[in-house]
């Protein structure tokens, strides 16, 4: 019997009925849902967004999904494996199968994510619970201000908040996003006492402005590598930072590779999370170009965020990872994806990266289907000096879905860097 077969429609629609978040990601939702495989199948009839038993058809607004019985089992176990762990890069693969059309799967794409959560076993996960509890009127570490950069000769008010003190480390973060995710570094004194900490907001992200002069409404928004780069560079000579560390994540990672390519002698070492030499996700591929339909909210992209983190997260901070993706502009994330998927290529260049000049340390998460271990470790055996680790237990987002386990993998990096400036020092004073 598959995976498939031992759940019935009833106890699925009993689940889904009384389940908050189903509702919500179902909202205005008429057709249905239809899992196959190849030994029986699961499905369930919906109707403006309540949930009913029967088979919904194969007409306009039903969402059918098939596939291989293993890959099922796989997806439907209480902890999946990795790369199995959500429908969204199984169906972008082809590794599932999807009939019907791509619009309804990404409007309602958050509802069929939720109805595969609901069919599987308690994950020995489920119960861990994060606490953040603290006083009233009690402030977190970070402080935040504006600063005016000339970026390709227009004027940008860029935000950015800092903590700590020590060798400077700016944050860049992840596509469509903002700095909030390097929230929980800014909290860590095992960090702060040692570096001082500045995480920005890219221009049109978070709460970075648009400049005032040019009609930028009129075009639409594609993020440029040679824009991207001057960012932090500018930045840092701004606020007159001694040859900082650089840490980003995805696009972040692939900048900080960028960086150590083209400003060698402008940090000292540079930390790619989620690095890689190439994307290969076609920012033509259909899915993609859908997050820019207008008919699609921006739950989409939210719930496809989840799928690139490791089910073993705790849920509050993977829901609060993917809610400043819902939070944004619209157009950020796709237009962030032109640097992503087209403008950044170092396969034929990562090789001229010297790492005697600066540091080049590269993290993966283990259930990162983007920026993988596989894509990560290629990188690192092209660039000579560098160093490379897997993550275990996070996906793409390690600094903000699990903070506790990225703090374990980084922790390390930082002080081997803080160690290499004390001798650095040491010499300069002798």
């Amino acid at each position: 019997m598959s995976a498939l077969s031992e759940f019935g429609s009833a106890r699925l629609v009993e689940l889904c009925a009384s389940d908050g978040e189903f509702l919500l990601a179902a909202r205005g939702w008429t057709g249905g849902l239809k899992f196959e495989g190849e030994a029986g199948a699961v499905s369930l009839t919906v109707s403006d967004g309540r949930p009913t038993a029967g088979d919904p058809g194969n007409g306009q607004g039903v969402i059918m999904i098939s596939g291989p019985d293993t890959l099922w089992g796989a997806l439907l176990a209480a902890v999946p494996p990795r790369l199995e762990n959500d429908l969204w890069p199984l169906v972008g693969k082809g590794q599932l199968a999807l009939k019907g059309d791509n619009l309804t799967f990404a409007q309602y794409f958050a509802a069929a994510a939720r109805v595969i959560e609901l069919m599987r076993p308690a994950s020995p996960y489920a119960s861990r619970q994060v606490s953040e509890a603290a006083r009233t009127g009690q402030f977190d570490s970070p402080t935040g201000r504006y600063i005016h950069l000339d970026l390709g000769g227009q004027d940008y008010r860029i935000y950015f908040e800092e903590a700590g003190e020590g060798i400077p480390l700016v944050l860049q973060h992840t596509a469509g996003c903002h700095g909030s995710q390097w929230r929980h570094l800014f909290e860590a004194k095992e960090v702060t006492d040692h570096f001082r900490l500045v995480a920005y907001d890219l221009p049109f992200h978070g709460k970075s402005l648009p400049p005032v002069g040019p009609k930028w409404w009129t075009e639409q928004y594609r993020l440029r590598a040679d824009f991207l780069r001057s960012v932090p560079v500018t930045l840092s000579q701004a606020l007159g930072l001694d040859r900082p560390v650089f840490m980003g994540c995805s696009i972040g990672g692939m900048l900080a590779l960028d960086l150590a390519r083209y400003y060698p002698d402008s940090f000292r070492a540079v930390i790619s999370v989620e690095g890689a030499l190439k994307t290969h996700i076609p920012v033509e591929h259909p899915a993609v170009q859908t997050m820019w339909d207008p008919r699609v909210s921006n739950d989409y992209k939210a719930r496809m965020m989840d799928s690139l983190m490791s089910p073993t997260s705790p849920e509050a901070y993977r829901k609060e990872t993917s809610q400043m993706y819902a939070a944004g502009w619209p157009q950020t994330f796709i237009g962030d994806l032109n640097y992503y998927c087209s403008d950044y290529d170092l396969r034929e260049e990562a090789h001229l990266i010297d790492t005697s000049r600066v540091g080049v340390h590269i993290l993966n998460g283990e259930y990162d289907y983007s920026g993988s271990i596989e894509a990560g470790r290629e990188a690192h055996a092209a660039i000579a000096g560098s160093t490379w680790a897997a993550m275990d237990g996070v996906g793409h987002f390690g600094m903000s879905e699990n903070p506790e386990k990225f703090l374990e993998h980084v922790l390390p990096i930082l002080r081997e860097l803080r160690m290499r400036s004390d001798k650095r020092s040491e010499k300069l004073s002798a």
